[in-house]
């Protein structure tokens, strides 16, 4: 058996609800060792192509390759035994948390003392040694989700599939049961797959990123690619660019585009043709606010004039939406707009770096 490559491929798959068809995906491998963190909106497919993986629904056309070999309809149930599933609720049984953890081997009749081992293992690796006897409805919603890994690590799957884990959590537990699994992961480089709508757990998991929006994938590529380098303006605006302004190229040297929009001539690094319409992308943390005539000398080549329509708190920072003849959109601190005294109406100037821009053709 191949260990490495490919462990599961997918191609030319398509899932039917009703009359609708709901997923779309023409060729998706998971490598060996990976993490892949499928990204996407509510209603995207997220949670059908997962359960499309883990065999538990049936596409209406498609073919898997599990390790360089097709999946028959008749293998379905020896595949899944391949695979550990964690879901975003923990669905655990009303016993006690060492035997939630341990039902999966003794429906596999791994002996007793193997099944002490490997529950003991997962239970300290996992931070709940201490709940060993205590029935699961007494958990807390961080513990079940533990609980709910360690079932599945315990299997020692081929694949892992998880579906949103840590969406249910409060902030802190969240964090903390995903700093514990990252660690995990890492010894273990389990194959795995991670659903998930959070762009920081995305990039903080993923060793490759799976954008999928409306039912399709619109780009895989490593965290850095696809937060950015988006390939069109609805993945870009998912991964958070909310500056995305249609525009055109008018000239190009040594790797640096000018492009015309509404009435400016901004800088991007990239290499589009003269006269290729084009989208400008710039995330609102890369935007810099000045008050107008107090633009200071610096490495931002583009320098724009707007008037300030929304000032939007978000905890200890400020979306600020600006009117440049085109929307633009910057996030500053607290601090930042009392030294300015920014409010609604003012005009402001913005800048940005060249290499802050991103090109997309249109």
């Amino acid at each position: 058996m191949d260990l490495y490559g490919a462990v599961l491929e997918i191609n030319d798959l398509q899932v039917v609800r009703g009359e609708k068809v709901v997923l779309t995906v023409e060729h998706l491998d998971i490598q060996h060792g990976e993490v892949l963190a499928i990204i996407g909106p509510n209603g995207a497919g997220k949670s059908t192509l997962l359960l499309s993986l883990s065999q538990l629904i049936k596409p209406s056309s498609g073919s898997f390759m599990y390790r360089g070999k097709p999946i028959a309809p008749n293998e379905r149930t020896t595949f899944r035994k391949n695979i550990g599933l964690v879901l975003q609720e923990p669905l655990l049984l009303d016993t006690s948390v060492y035997e939630n953890v341990a039902v999966g081997l003794r429906f596999r009749h791994v002996p007793d003392t193997e099944v002490k081992k490997r529950v003991t293992r997962w239970l300290d690796l996992l931070g709940i040694t201490h709940l060993s006897g205590r029935l699961s409805r007494k958990l807390s919603g961080g513990e079940a989700q533990r609980v709910s890994l360690a079932r599945a690590f315990v299997l020692d799957p081929d694949i892992l599939l998880l579906d949103e884990p840590f969406s249910a959590l409060d902030a802190p537990t969240r964090v903390r049961l995903l700093e514990d699994f990252q660690t995990i992961i890492a010894a273990t480089q389990i194959t795995t797959v991670v659903v998930t709508h959070d762009l920081n757990e995305a990039l903080l998991l993923g060793d490759r990123v799976a954008v999928l929006l409306g039912g399709q994938i619109q780009q895989l590529d490593s965290p850095q690619a696809v937060f950015n380098e988006p390939s069109n303006p609805d993945v870009a605006a998912f991964v958070g660019v909310e500056t995305i302004i249609p525009g055109k190229v008018i000239s190009t040297l040594d790797g640096l585009a000018k492009v015309q929009v509404d009435g400016f001539v901004l800088e991007a690094v990239g290499d589009c043709n003269i006269g290729r319409p084009v989208f400008l992308g710039v995330r609102p943390e890369n935007i810099t606010l000045h008050p107008v005539g107090e633009l200071p000398p610096s490495s931002a080549r583009n320098a724009v004039q707007g008037r300030i329509t929304r000032l939007m708190p978000q905890g200890p920072l400020v979306r600020v939406m600006l009117d440049c003849g085109f929307p633009l959109v910057a996030l500053i601190t607290n601090a930042s707009l009392v030294n300015m005294g920014l409010s609604k109406g003012q005009e402001v100037q913005a800048s940005f770096k060249a290499s802050a821009a991103h090109l997309i053709p249109r």
